[in-house]
């Protein structure tokens, strides 16, 4: 018996503490368990997730978006130029678009440039309205399409890769004459993110949020009817796995735009790996900028070619750390047919740097007026260069027709300038396309100054020095966007060394610190073939 009651004794405590356990487990339970992450697959809705894990907000334009802290979907605050100018372009574009079916679009902030002229008084004015109003039928009166309302007839516009939706948004909010965008993204949390920003933007209406493989997606959408009328395309690195689905799935006319950042490929550093992605050999130049610019070009145009298509340059920017272009995409065998001829092959001098073009194929005009095609002639160069005597490198083919619309260009630089207060990069896109529009059209590739006055190491002459003496030589010359010291020139390479030896000539070089094999050697042994008209531009400078 003491040994029964002892147990009895050690187990009132024990029934306690269960009865204890089984109200806190029960009080636990009314209240619900801590809601766990989002699931991978987004099946869970965005809000459900920890504070900390939506901490970061950042307006940019007219959108309003939040992304993680941790590294989960990409945001590069210095894209903004680029997605600024990427809302102006197809601004620009949706008004040429829309203008043919008689859609004008509104742009907040943006004056009406096709008002009656000022000197007319407000009376006039409304009368001249008013029997436009009346001349006009029903049918004929214009419409017109805002900003952030459905267009039914407006642009279909896919971003492929849309991360955390900003750029998408920002269309929607910025952009007028739209019918729907879609935001899509293979990452699934991404896509639970741009549904969250939709929502938050308010433009569930306009933007959908879409999770496929950005190459699926444009190959499922290749049909005319399905096909989209601008394709966005900003991967981090190479766009080449998608550049072939996505010359098929742009409407005849449609607009294309492509950035690339990796500029270390393009730029020469790699040239075989270059070759693999874009099928060009790049050349480690000064002029790298703009030959990556037609490498990209090249590459859109080869793919296009594929399927009776073709492409036609309207912008094509070198910025900060990538290259942005802008194409349309149209159908045609006949204009297939010339894209051999706006191809070229580089050679450049591994010496004095000096580069000539050769075409890849030839468009001729026969006595009946038809064109003809055939195989261009060459080379343009000898085994060796003939103002230094250095070998040539070999590199492209890259696009050798302009880079830019100038029309076009003109058309959004006047919209920016006009209404500077829609963009927060509104100066430096006046700035760039400012330039662009002063750039020779054709004449691809350029040459620096420190290029020049390096190879005879001479002391380097000012950029209105040079531009000044090819003026007087009767060349043209200009500047270019891709680089701040760039001469675009229609000058020959000969030209160029006898300005350069003029210039030497007020300020010699020590011939004897100069080894006979060196390229300076052997362009400063050469007497300039026009002294007299090249050394009285120089005392005119002066």
């Amino acid at each position: 018996m003491p040994h029964a009651r002892t147990v009895l004794w050690l187990s009132r405590p024990l029934r306690l503490a269960r009865i204890l356990c089984r109200a806190q487990f029960t009080q636990h339970k009314a209240q619900g368990p801590p809601s766990p992450p989002a699931m991978e697959n987004g099946a869970r809705p965005c809000e459900e997730r920890p504070p900390s894990a939506l901490a970061a907000t950042v307006t940019e334009g007219a959108a309003k978006i939040v992304f993680p802290n941790a590294n989960e979907v990409f945001y590069n605050p210095v894209q903004e130029f680029n997605r600024d100018l990427t809302c102006a372009v197809i601004t620009e574009f949706a008004r040429i678009h829309l203008g043919t079916k008689g859609i004008q679009i509104k742009v907040p902030r943006e004056k009406d440039l096709q008002k009656v002229s000022e000197n007319l008084s407000e009376q006039e004015e409304e009368k001249a309205e008013q029997k436009e109003t009346e001349n006009l039928a029903p049918r004929e009166q214009t419409r017109t399409a805002a900003v952030g309302e459905i267009c039914e007839e407006g642009l279909r516009v896919l971003e492929g890769l849309a991360a955390s939706g900003l750029r998408s948004i920002r269309f929607a909010l910025e952009v007028p004459g739209l019918q729907c965008v879609v935001a899509n993204d293979a990452s699934a949390r991404a896509v639970e993110l741009i549904d969250r920003n939709v929502q938050l933007n308010g433009v569930a209406h306009l933007v959908q949020p879409n999770q496929a493989d950005a190459r699926m997606l444009m190959y499922q959408h290749q049909k005319a009817s399905e096909r989209f009328d601008v394709i966005d395309l900003d991967p981090y690195g190479s766009p080449a796995p998608f550049l072939d689905a996505a010359v098929q799935a742009v409407n005849d006319g449609g607009l294309l735009c492509v950035t690339c950042t990796d500029m270390a490929v393009l730029a020469g550093n790699n040239g075989e790996t270059c070759y693999s992605k874009y099928g060009a050999m790049a050349l480690k130049s000064r002029a790298c900028h703009e030959m990556a610019l037609r490498i990209v070009l090249h590459s859109l145009d080869l793919h296009a070619n594929c399927y009776q298509r073709f492409v036609v340059p309207l912008l094509s920017i070198s910025a900060d750390f990538y290259v942005r272009v802008f194409v349309r995409i149209f159908t045609g065998q006949a204009k297939v047919k010339s894209s051999a001829s706006k191809q070229a092959l580089v050679f450049q001098c591994v010496g004095c740097g000096a580069f000539y073009l050769q075409r890849l194929g030839k468009a001729s005009r026969d006595p009946g007026g038809r064109t003809k095609f055939s195989a261009a002639c060459g080379p343009p160069v000898t085994p060796e260069c003939e103002h230094c005597g250095q070998r040539h490198q070999l590199g492209g083919p890259i696009w050798a027709d302009p880079i830019h619309d100038l029309d076009f260009v003109g058309r959004v630089l006047e919209a920016v300038t006009t209404n500077p207060g829609r963009f927060h990069t509104s100066k430096r896109i006046q700035g760039v396309l400012s330039v662009v529009t002063e750039e020779l059209p054709d004449v691809p590739l350029y040459y620096t100054l420190d290029q020049l006055s390096s190879t005879i190491h001479c002391n380097t002459p000012s950029l209105l020095q040079l531009r000044s003496a090819l003026l007087h030589a009767g060349f043209r010359v200009s500047l270019s966007h891709a680089c701040k010291n760039a001469v675009k020139t229609d000058a020959p390479p000969l030209a160029l060394w006898d300005i350069m030896r003029c210039w030497e000539k007020e300020c010699p070089v020590k011939r004897e610190r100069l080894s006979e094999s060196s390229p300076a050697f052997r362009i400063l042994a050469v007497e300039p073939s026009s002294t007299g008209q090249i050394q009285a531009t120089w005392s005119e400078i002066h």
